[in-house]
């Protein structure tokens, strides 16, 4: 068993870790050898200007957008794909019908979806954010409408509060992280309640099907109801008559 000694002398279990390749180790390591708790403090309250600065960069460029839908999905999913002809599809059926798109900005069903807004000269807007692999800007987005962030959360107070809609396509962590950020901050009335579609009835019902009999029905750790804030589709048609039937019984507006 190894054992790194932290700076109090305390053993720390490295297996403990469970990391999943020597690099990994070897970043954690360094991690641990940078930095202690009197750096913390001082660099940390230098922090605040940044994220200050990245939250007024964004709300002066999105404060006037208009109306749009946020669509969501893996930045891995090739072109020839049947997802990513999909995302193209929704976000140029959304410009048709008067909305922007917004996406993470990267590849795959970023990429997509501001393909399919360009596409019809509609609004294209990608919210990137900078990481040590995968993402990098597409070549679709309104070059006054490209956002670079370093921190996940001031994007994604930028996709709730300047969307009317989510579209989640198949995606990874950072999909079910944008997912259910929205569903927490309508459970808990945090914001108005507005569309969440889930598109890939193949890829989503295993999740849905957990949440509503395991977290509703046998743990009661969801209201019976929660579920009913998504809707599952399987194409783009639907995906965008889920947005416009809910928006003629609702009056659309910003968030928050």
């Amino acid at each position: 068993m190894e054992k790194k000694s932290t700076e109090n002398g305390e053993a720390m279990d490295l297996s403990l870790l469970n990391v999943a390749n020597p690099e990994d180790e070897q970043r954690i390591r360094n991690a641990f050898a940078e930095r202690n708790w009197s750096d913390i403090k001082s660099s940390d309250s230098w922090v605040i200007f940044r994220v200050m600065a990245e939250f007024v960069e964004g709300f002066d460029k999105l404060a006037k957008i208009g109306p749009c839908v946020s669509i969501f999905g893996s930045a891995r999913t090739l072109n020839e794909h049947k997802y990513y002809k999909i995302a193209e599809e929704i976000a140029a059926n959304l410009v048709r019908k008067g909305y922007g798109v917004i996406t993470g900005g990267g590849p795959g069903i970023m990429e997509a979806a501001n393909k399919g807004a360009n596409s019809e000269g509609g609004k294209s807007v990608g919210l990137n954010i900078k990481l040590p692999f995968e993402q990098h800007g597409n070549i679709y987005i309104d070059p006054d409408k490209s956002i670079n962030f370093d921190f996940f959360f001031v994007r994604k107070v930028m996709f709730v509060k300047y969307s009317q809609g989510f579209i989640v396509l198949p995606g990874g962590y950072g999909t079910l992280d944008e997912l259910f950020e929205a569903l927490t901050l309508i459970q808990t009335r945090k914001i108005a309640r507005f569309p969440i579609v889930l598109v890939g009835r193949t890829y989503w019902e295993g999740l849905v099907d957990w949440l509503y009999e395991t977290m509703e029905v046998q743990e009661k750790n969801i209201s019976p109801g929660d579920i009913k804030i998504m809707n599952i589709v399987d194409t783009a048609e639907e995906a965008v008559d889920v947005i416009e039937r809910f928006y003629s019984k609702y009056l659309l507006k910003p968030n928050f």
